[in-house]
């Protein structure tokens, strides 16, 4: 019997596309080397954003700190000239009224810089009108002698200042303040140096395992055109990173140095003419005024916390002639504390002088912002057209593989 063995079987032979596999490692190259410049570039475009927004926040948080001083520096000057009886002087009447034309002038500036504060600032100009009616009030009454004048005087001023009501001009000021220095401080925060390497690392690996797989089934262990996009998307990477680096540091000196100067000094200014405005008050009360005293202590306080070293010797002068009229009111000497309240100039040498500070501290970190962003947004553009010829190198290094192979 004959046994018929079957025919080996033949192997399979394995065949690779290599055109193929061109093609789809160049597809890969070429997406990697534009996703890091579209990815690299709209970071760097929205740290130019931040910092642009930073500097209108800024300025945005100046103005509604100086509506907020300015307030209190108008009440300090109504209830200063309160003081004198029958009709104030009329440099003190000016000075208020000048005050009172800054504040309403700003709020109209600050709704026009800022869209997200307009109904915040409606219902302050609303709030300074009606304080405003009622310190009129209190000089009618008060230029006929009438008892009721310093009690309009007391509402005025208490109302200004009430947490308790809706609708009251210093919370809603305060609220103001602590919504734009958020906004300032978040947007100086806003640069992220290692976020700025992840496209690029991710590109770079991409490349770099293109390059393998081409050397593995070519003789050539480097691919030139692969090599130059490895090469621009590393050098970009690490142009990046450094540059965001020296912004993020810089806007860190910025919010310590400059901005926070500003920021402190408004908030001394502040507290000043609030001083300013419950040693009047303490003196219109006579014999119950402690508790204005007692306000008067805790803004001194913030003062002294806050004040630069500028502007500290100033109030030091000041509290040296509180100091004086406390005395001569608790000795008795109501009409000379009154005369030495409402003659003493020192708290104007220290406002004229805040002023200065925070208009200068304010200018510098806008300025810095600004002046020292544009190079962010160029190199933003120039990462866009670098990473657009880094695809077309890896381009042209996978079509050298595609000619020899063919």
């Amino acid at each position: 019997m004959t046994v018929t063995q079957a025919p080996p079987a033949k192997a399979e032979k394995r065949t690779e596309d290599v055109p193929g596999l061109l093609s789809r490692w160049q597809l890969f190259a070429v997406l990697a080397c534009l996703v890091f410049a579209a990815l690299t570039a709209g970071i760097q475009a929205l740290s130019w954003n931040a910092n642009r927004q930073a500097a209108n926040n800024t300025e945005q948080l100046v103005r509604v700190q100086n509506i907020q001083s300015t307030l209190f520096r108008a009440d300090a000057l109504a209830t200063t000239a309160f003081l004198t009886g029958g009709l104030e002087p009329p440099e003190q009447r000016a000075e208020y009224d000048e005050a009172i034309e800054t504040v309403t002038r700003q709020i109209a500036e600050a709704a026009e810089a800022q869209p997200a504060d307009r109904d915040a600032l409606a219902a302050l100009n609303t709030a300074v009108t009606d304080y405003n009616a009622t310190i009129a009030q209190a000089r009618a009454n008060n230029r006929q002698g009438f008892p009721v004048g310093a009690e309009y005087l007391r509402t005025a001023s208490t109302g200004l200042r009430n947490t308790a009501v809706e609708g009251s001009a210093i919370p809603i000021a305060q609220a103001l303040v602590a919504a734009n220095a958020e906004r300032a401080e978040d947007e100086l925060g806003a640069q992220h140096p290692y976020l700025i390497l992840l496209p690029g690392l991710a590109a770079l690996g991409v490349l770099y395992w293109v390059n393998r797989q081409i050397a593995s089934r070519f003789r050539r262990r480097i691919n030139v055109g692969l090599a130059a996009a490895f090469i621009a998307v590393g050098v970009l990477t690490v142009v990046g990173f450094f540059v965001a680096a020296v912004q993020a540091g810089n806007n860190n000196d910025l919010e310590d140095g400059s901005y926070a100067t500003s920021y402190r000094e408004s908030t001394a200014r502040t507290a000043a003419n609030d001083a300013k405005a419950n040693e009047s008050l303490r003196l219109i009360s006579r014999g119950s005024g402690q508790v204005y005293e007692d306000k008067w202590v805790v803004a001194s306080q913030t003062v002294e916390d806050n004040a630069s070293s500028e502007t500290l010797p100033f109030w030091a002068d000041y509290v040296a002639v509180h100091d004086d009229v406390v005395r001569l009111d608790t000795e008795g000497q109501y009409d000379q504390a009154v005369k030495l309240s409402t003659t003493d100039t020192t708290l104007d040498a220290f406002d004229s002088r805040s002023q200065e500070v925070i208009a200068d501290a304010g200018f510098e970190t806008t300025d810095a912002l600004r002046s020292g962003n544009t190079g962010i947004l160029v190199l933003a553009f120039f990462t866009l057209a670098i990473g657009i010829a880094a695809a077309g190198a890896a381009t042209w290094g996978i079509g050298l593989r595609r000619r020899e192979y063919a």
